[in-house]
């Protein structure tokens, strides 16, 4: 039986312009906290995905923006217009309707990646640091099926959980200036794929010939809040050879 939403919800107060709403069972953490882990919750994800749902289909006039994270969503909003108690209050109404919305079935998205040579750097590190095969990093890393429980960082970038815990890895311990567009990496408990080139710490295991994002796409993230992942092996010649959408 599904436990009502606003029996959970928590607000803490982000900046003098915005309003974190919080879904998950523990106390809210501070802005440093620094788990080895991510905590990664399918019920807390269905609750942000009933929120969003809800500001969706009732948008509260002055809020700029949503920012949905594990266990939250990050209220940005117009402080000429609302205040962090007024609003408060309309949200409180707004959880109250979280239950009787529905949500889409999730799209299932597969995803080719090589896990050769150069496209997965760290491919022969995580196995070493697991006490595992690259190819047994390769067979779980692409047997899971992954949840998109949010986007953020730069553009198109998905978080999916949650790893096999065999493979759950820390960070680089320094990051990398440059990761190639389309790198699959993992850091602690999640896995993600780069979008675009950018500075980042996750360890990678391979690589992906798909754009995940494009300006000039309707949809210009190939993946969105809620779907479903498959890593799919592809060979060095398959990704040479692949057609660019």
């Amino acid at each position: 039986m599904r436990i009502p939403a606003s029996h959970t919800a928590k607000f803490q107060l982000a900046s003098d312009q915005s309003l974190l709403v919080y879904f998950a069972q523990d106390q809210v953490t501070t802005a440093d906290a620094r788990p080895s882990q991510t905590a990664i919750s399918l019920r807390e994800h269905d609750q942000v995905r009933r929120f969003l749902r809800v500001m969706e289909l009732e948008p509260i006039p002055g809020v700029r923006n949503l920012h949905p994270a594990y266990s939250s969503v990050l209220i940005k909003f117009d402080s000429l217009k609302l205040r962090h108690e007024v609003l408060e209050e309309i949200l409180r109404g707004c959880i109250g309707q979280m239950e009787k919305v529905a949500l889409p079935e999730p799209r299932l998205v597969e995803i080719p990646v090589c896990y050769d040579g150069e496209h997965g750097p760290d491919l022969n590190e995580v196995a070493k640091l697991r006490g595992l095969t690259p190819e047994k990093v390769v067979q779980l890393h692409s047997s899971a099926t992954y949840v998109v429980y949010f986007l953020g960082f730069v553009p198109g970038f998905a978080y999916l959980g949650e790893l096999p815990p065999e493979l759950a890895t820390p960070r680089l311990p320094t990051p990398r200036r440059s990761v190639p567009a389309g790198s699959v990496g993992i850091a602690g408990n999640q896995t993600g794929v780069y979008p675009i080139a950018t500075p980042g710490g996750w360890r990678l295991l391979g690589r992906t010939p798909l754009a995940m994002f494009r300006p000039d796409r309707a949809e210009m993230s190939l993946l969105s809040i809620g779907d479903c992942v498959h890593f799919v092996p592809i060979s060095p010649n398959q990704f040479a050879t692949w057609e660019k959408p």
